[in-house]
Order: C-alpha cells, then structure tokens, then sequence
C-alpha cells in the first residue's frame, strides 16, 4: 500500500481518542468530513489488503472452484466471484456439470470466453481489480516486447495483453473495468500499425463496444490496407461498413468516378481464392487465362500470411514470383512472414534467397518485426530437451542468425562413383543423425527436414538396425533405378543436415560430436561386459547434458558473439563427421 504508513498514524491518532473515551477536538464540520473520508479510506486499504492474501499467500488457500488458464489451474472463491460479477452468479448457480478435480468444479477458460483469449497473467490482474478493486501494473513479460528500441506504446503485445483484459472484463461484466480497458485501447487504435487495429476491431465487434468499433473502422477505411485482407480476417458487415466509407470518400473526391471492378482485380481475387483453396493447379489455370501475374496479385505475399506452409513452398518452386518484391505497403513477403511467426515459411523463403535485411517504408528489418511481435515470456522460455521449442524464440533466432550468416562452404555434392558400399555407409551415418536430431530437438529437425522437402517416414529409428532396410532388394528394380533412388535420397538427408548447420549451428555441433564419440547407437550401451556397459552408460548420460547445454545456447544466443566461431567449428566437424562415424560403426 502507498500511503500504509500514513494511514498507520491515522489510525493510532483516531484510536487514541476512543481508547481515553474523548470525543474528536471541537473541529469544523469540512474537517470532520476529512477524517471520515480518511477513515473509510483506510478501512477500505485494509480491507483490499486482507483480500489480496486470498490470491498471493498460499497459506490461505480457501479456494473452492479451479479457472484452468493455459493449462494452469487458478483457484478462486465462488462467493467472491458471485458477489462481484453477475455473469459468475450465473455460471456457479448453474453449478458444473463437467470436470472435478479434487473436490473443486473446474472450469476452461477457454469456455468462458468462446471468441477472444485470455492469458494467465491477464486473469491474475482481472482477478486482483476484482477482489481489491485496485488495477495492478502490466506484467512486463507479457505487455512488451523484445525489441529493445520500442517504447511499447502500441508494439503487438501491449495490445494482445489490453485485448486479453478487455475480453476477461467484457465477458465476466466488470463494466468499471471495461471503461477503463477501453480507454486504453481507444489510445493504441491511431497509434498502432494498421495491421494490429484489426484484432482491437475483433474485439469491439465481439465486446458490443461502439465507441471502440467506430474509431477502428475509421482508421482502417483512411489506411492503405488491401480490400483482400481486410475481407479475409473481418466479418462481412464490419467489412462492408469499411467498404461503404472508401466508396464515399472516393465519390467525394473523384465525384464522376464509376464503380467499374477492373478485370484484373477479378482475376486477382479468383487467384487468391484458389490459394485459401489450397488448389495450386487451378491458381497456375487462373494465372495462364488472364494478363495477371504472381506479383500482380502478391500471390506469395498472401501465401505466406495465410496459406500453409507447403502450399508456400509450392509458390515457390513454381519460380514465377519475385522473392523480393514489395507490396503496396513497402512489405517483401519475408516481412509478412516474420509476423505471422512460422519457422518452416521463414526457412523456406531465406533459402529460395529471400533477403533478410531489406526494410519496409517504416524502417523495419524482418528481426525488427518478429522482436516487436515477440513477448519477453515467449521469448525466454526454457527449452526442454525432446520437445517442441518455442515458435516465436525460434523465429527470432533464425533471422538473427541470417543477419549474422557469413559465407559457408557447402559440401553437398554427391559423386557418382561412389561405391555401393560407401552410400549405403554414407547413408546410414545420415539416417541416424537426422534420427536423432528428431529425438533431441525435434522443432529444429522438423523444420530443417520440411525444407528439404524430406518424409520424416524416410527416417529410420535411431538404433543400429536403422539402415536394414537400405539394403533390402527389389528384384524388379534395375541396378540403375535403386542406385538413382538412393542418390536422390541421399541428396535430401543432406539437405537437412546443411538446414540444420546453417540455422541451428549449435545444435548440430552437439550432434558431431554425439556421432563422434564412438556410440552412435543406443543398442551400443547394452554390448560388452557390465562394466563397459556402466561406463558407456555414465558417458550417455554425460552426452545428454552436453546436448541440454548446447540446446539453451542455441535457444540464448541474442547476438553476434561466438557465431562465427560456432559455424567455423560446425565446418570444420562436417568435414570429419562422415569419415569418424563410420570408424564408430565400425567398432
């Protein structure tokens, strides 16, 4: 509390008096009303005080019902709850006809609130205004970014965390609240990037909120912002209300201007909507129909805002579109991909030779971008080994590390001569390091292999029966037919593995040096006498904590140190992978 120790000494100046049983000096009555306002102040302070402990002191844990936020379960006070918010009255009188847990009903958050999100943190703040009635300062870990240049006035996750807020206040009916969010966001929607006013509107359209509404469609319908997108992320009606001001505000200035949709911009929409239709075949039909090409329509500007990532890649491989170009709006699709935070698009669009520095009309790289999209809680996430790494962490680190990339020797090329022993032995060594890539950081190998346009299912298992099947005989396939299948397959586990050196150097060092230390199999650990087995075991487990280490240096590196040095040491372990592996097998 603020004024605690002012209100101290108010209260043992007001006590003193009772406790002698004097009434309060002869005083005018404005200065008696001071006192009493001061008193119930105080009272009120202490009051909120005794009910904070309810949420941040574990010792009085009296909760009776469990809110799962983000898989968290929050446990709060039904009669608290019912007291404050009608919306709770009625939930809680229904009573909970689904999950118990320990006695509590439990609720999904995501059940309440069926049309916007609401984050942990947003409903520890929503549920401190509502058993205090005091609004606690923004969780900086969820309302800035990791732009260390923003002042995070109207960066994306200062808006997300305002939007969180005002869906828990809106729907949970804690109207004092709502005006106050409310406010807030009336102050980003000029501020903000054109782009971000449209969840604000999302969220004025859901919420009932008018003030709000109007405000957001009046910025969108001045901004240059495409009609395509505007008619892909907003509901018809606020859509046409956009429309119906851009038709106005064109009439007024070019009043014998006619409203006459050029035959181009038919072809584009039907381009587009052969991409939300996944239908390559017909987009290239539509393409080769009409005079509109891929960069008329921005077609790979859409794709990557919208489409998944393999219908990406097929835009891509097409080889019409120019990688570089630039929307209306000065964004190059690698922008455009950097905020919607994809690392299979990112890593698809820098080896098609997507530029990584060029910058919009605004002055923003594609990292500048991610970083502002990006939340410090995201952002420094612990990684755990063997599971999905963090989508927006990952992005950031692959950009930066575009940025910092110097030229790489790439050691790609397969000989024909090779004999069919040393491919099948090449490949082995292959198959288990992108196996095991897959078992120690399975984000990084997903993406590294969906750029090599690689089937996991290529991949065997890990063990040192992994490559069996490599040797199995079709006998209705000609010797040149198995030895071109195998060169082909050849080619795409070395694709990934130089995926995987270029935009996870640290990561595959660890794995050189795993396939180098003669135990490249987990059935090695159970070969030799039980000592040999204890001491291959000790090691394993040394490896592992090796691999951990490695992996938060991979997911930690914010900056240029030690890159250069990582991807001279991962150059020079390529050189000698292939060769001391196979010496491991050997063994």
């Amino acid at each position: 509390m603020d004024n605690a120790n002012e209100a101290s000494s108010s209260l043992s100046f007001a006590s003193s008096y009772l406790s002698n049983g004097s009434s309060y000096p002869n005083i005018s009555a404005c200065t008696s009303h001071e006192h009493v306002a001061n008193l119930d102040n105080l009272s009120l302070s202490k009051l909120s005080g005794s009910l904070e402990k309810l949420l941040i002191d574990p010792e009085y844990d009296y909760s009776d019902v469990d809110i799962v936020v983000e898989d968290k379960p929050v446990g709060v006070h039904r009669c608290m709850l019912a007291s404050r918010s009608q919306y709770f009255h009625e939930l809680f009188k229904k009573g909970n006809d689904g999950s118990v847990k320990e006695g509590k009903p439990r609720y999904l958050m995501s059940d309440l609130v069926p049309h916007g999100i609401v984050g942990y943190e947003a409903f520890l703040v929503f549920l401190h205004y509502l058993y205090t009635g005091k609004l606690k300062a923004s969780p900086p870990e969820v309302s800035t970014c990791v732009d260390e240049t923003c002042v995070h006035d109207a960066c994306r996750p200062a808006i997300n965390y305002a939007l969180e807020l005002m869906y828990a206040s809106a729907t949970f009916q804690m109207k004092e609240l709502v005006l106050l969010v409310q406010r807030r966001l009336l102050n980003f929607v000029e501020k903000a990037l054109v782009e971000d006013v449209i969840p604000i509107l999302m969220a004025a359209f859901h919420c009932q909120l008018d003030q709000l509404r109007s405000n957001c469609i009046q910025r969108l319908a001045r901004s240059d912002l495409e009609n395509t997108t505007l008619d892909r992320e907003l509901p018809p009606e606020v859509f046409g209300e956009i429309k119906s001001l851009r038709r106005k505000d064109l009439t007024e200035s070019t009043p014998d201007a006619m409203e006459v949709e050029p035959s181009s911009e038919k072809s584009i929409r039907r381009i587009l909507k052969a991409l939300d239709s996944d239908d390559i075949e017909l987009m290239t039909l539509l393409l080769k129909e009409s005079c509109v090409t891929l960069d008329d329509a921005y077609a790979l500007h859409y794709a990557c805002a919208y489409c998944d990532p393999k219908i990406v890649k097929e835009v891509l491989n097409l080889g019409f579109a120019d990688i570089n170009r630039t929307n209306p709006r000065g964004y190059t699709v690698l922008h455009v991909a950097a905020r919607r935070k994809d690392p299979t698009i990112l890593v698809a669009l820098l080896t098609k030779g997507a530029c990584v520095s060029n910058i919009t009309s605004d002055g923003q790289t594609a990292v500048a971008i991610c970083r502002r999209m990006t939340r410090p809680k995201d952002y420094n996430e612990q990684s755990v080994q063997g599971k999905k790494s963090n989508n927006d962490k990952l992005c950031v680190d692959l950009l930066e590390r575009e940025m910092r990339r110097i030229s790489m020797s790439v050691n790609a090329t397969v000989s024909p001569e090779l004999s069919a022993d040393d491919l099948h032995m090449r490949l082995d060594y292959l198959e288990n390091r992108v196996a095991f890539a897959r078992l120690l950081f399975p984000a990084e190998a997903k993406v590294a292999m969906d750029n090599a346009e690689a089937e996991s299912t290529l991949y065997a298992n890990p063990s040192r029966g992994s490559s069996c099947h490599l040797r199995e005989v079709d006998l209705n396939e000609t010797p040149y037919m198995r030895n071109r299948k195998l060169q082909l397959r050849l080619q795409s586990l070395m694709k990934t593995v130089e995926n995987g050196r270029r935009f996870f150097p640290h990561c595959s060092e660890v794995l050189d040096k795993f396939l180098d230390d003669d135990m490249p199999d987990i059935f090695f650990l159970e070969k030799g006498s039980e000592q040999e087995q204890r001491i291959k075991k000790q090691r394993f487990m040394e490896l592992k904590e090796d691999v951990q280490k490695a992996f938060h240096k991979d997911m930690a590196e914010n900056n240029g140190s030690g890159f250069s040095s990582s991807v001279s040491s991962s150059s020079s372990s390529s050189k000698k992978g292939g060769l001391s592996s196979q010496r491991a097998r050997k063994k």
